[in-house]
């Protein structure tokens, strides 16, 4: 079991009256983590301490922040094993994922190391004489980072990597199911020698979470928000910073399609396919939910992609042996189940797998579903992937576009023009030509359209949403006015 503490100010500290919640294993019930229960005031210092350390850490200068930003990049890639063990506790991770999270996330603290020179401004031609006019970007105070579970390590170093760079100071809200995983990023960037303050963890049991985020955004110090999480939360966030006119950055769920033409190399798609729907047993934004494919080569497509998710079992992280582990809670497998029960109940086929104990469920396909179906429209969040067969590329780009959401997307064909043109009609925010739509790399730009979010992360995209662009002038002339 792991015991943490708040971090406020450099220091781990208890919560007020020493209340703590405890996240559960979600394979055996057993005790994964204990940790702090902030209450209102707990998250309000967490800010204040934020404020306090904000002038010395935005005055410090680029090549000292980048220095620091790598030494954090190093500790995180230290800890490897020790990330694997928190979230296979925490989330029910296998070793796979919880390695490719810490590889990742150390590649957004380098990649937010690198822009720390990179932050840079324009002189802009004015046409008042002797005036030297300046775009210039400035950080802009406390940013408040709120990180799912889902890639605990990826997504939490995201909503502070570049924050840090630009030269803000950090409230991370932990998640309430990996409360360790997340604290321990933390831990990597003290290691590494930031100062006091400048980033700060807020762990909250979830009946307080509301209370908690609402009092990080009405804080005076926070002056941006960024979320990635589900659709419900976000318009929950979105709609609370609005109240205080504050910027937020939203990163939400997504229904990704991946569309297969009847000139696809079936071979190709079904490796993708397989790895979009099912890594990290679905739970990811990205995740493929939606296989579109033209139904002139829909039959052969759907068998070979059958038999590759018949070999994808789930198992015991914790063992190793499985290419899936748990998902994040029996609930969410009772969910999953639900949506397929009610398609197979309406005329679609379950062609693979389904089974399911607990937390554990195999990697499942159902064919031939339609608008009718719950599954069409909802986000599945699980190891659960549909077929929609399309009569061919205009009707494939009415259902990849038949959503609320607009995340990611993939094309597969042989003849990258047309694969092209299909992709520009596609409304999302990613799009990949011949490869899987789960694809991330930290100096991309990563967003979604519709009830995906707004906002990008990733590279020099990250660098306009934590900072200020200002206008400032210089005279070099006296000055002559009408008055």
């Amino acid at each position: 079991m792991f015991n943490i503490d708040l971090l406020i100010d450099g220091k781990a500290a208890p919560a007020a009256k020493g209340r703590t919640f405890e996240r559960r294993n979600p394979l055996n019930d057993s005790v994964a983590t204990k940790a702090a229960a902030a209450s209102v005031d707990d998250a309000r210092a967490a800010a204040d301490a934020a404020a306090r350390a904000f002038p010395a850490w935005s005055a410090l200068g680029p090549n000292e922040r980048r220095a620091l930003l790598s030494k954090a990049a190093d500790a995180m890639a230290a800890k490897t094993p020790e990330f694997i063990a928190r979230m296979a506790a925490e989330i029910g991770a296998t070793a796979g994922w919880g390695g490719f999270n810490v590889h990742l996330a150390a590649g957004m603290l380098r990649e937010a190391a690198a822009m720390t020179t990179q932050i840079g401004g324009e002189v802009i031609p004015s046409d008042k004489p002797g005036c030297i006019a300046m775009a210039v970007r400035q950080p802009v105070g406390v940013i408040l980072g709120i990180a799912p579970w889902n890639a605990p390590v990826i997504l939490a170093t995201r909503a502070l990597a570049m924050p840090l760079a630009c030269g803000n100071t950090v409230v991370l809200k932990a998640s309430e199911l990996c409360p360790g995983t997340h604290r321990l990023i933390a831990e990597c960037l003290l290691e590494a020698g930031l100062p006091a303050g400048v980033v700060n963890v807020v762990t909250n049991a979830p009946e307080d979470a509301a209370a908690v985020v609402e009092a990080l955004i009405a804080h005076p110090a926070v002056r941006r928000i960024n979320f990635t999480g589900s659709t419900r939360v976000g318009r929950i966030i979105a709609e609370t910073a609005a109240r205080h006119l504050k910027a937020v950055l939203l990163e939400l769920g997504g229904k990704a399609p991946m569309l297969v033409l009847d000139d696809a190399d079936l071979d190709e798609a079904v490796k993708a396919a397989a790895f979009g729907a099912f890594m990290n047993q679905g739970q990811i934004c990205m995740s493929t939910e939606r296989l579109v494919v033209d139904r002139k080569v829909a039959d052969d497509f759907v068998g070979k992609f059958a038999a590759k998710a018949s070999t994808l079992v789930a198992g015991d992280p914790h063992k190793g042996n499985t290419p899936l582990g748990a998902v994040v809670s029996k609930e969410a497998v009772l969910k999953v189940q639900d949506l397929i029960k009610d398609a197979t109940g309406k005329g679609a086929k379950l062609v693979a797998g389904g089974r399911a104990e607990g937390a554990i469920m195999d990697a499942a396909v159902l064919d031939h579903v339609t608008p009718d179906m719950k599954i069409y429209y909802e986000e599945s969040f699980g190891p659960v992937v549909c077929v929609v067969r399309a009569q061919d590329d205009e009707d494939a780009i009415r259902i990849a576009n038949d959503t609320e959401y607009g995340l990611s997307a993939a094309v597969f064909s042989r003849n990258i023009p047309r694969a092209m043109n299909v992709a520009r009609r596609i409304d999302s925010g990613i799009c990949h030509v011949n490869g899987p739509t789960v694809h991330d790399e930290a100096q991309m730009p990563f967003g979604g359209t519709k009830a995906s979010g707004y906002g990008r992360f990733g590279g020099k995209a990250g660098i306009d949403q934590f900072t200020e662009l200002r206008w400032i002038t210089i005279e070099t002339q006296p000055g002559r006015f009408p008055i």
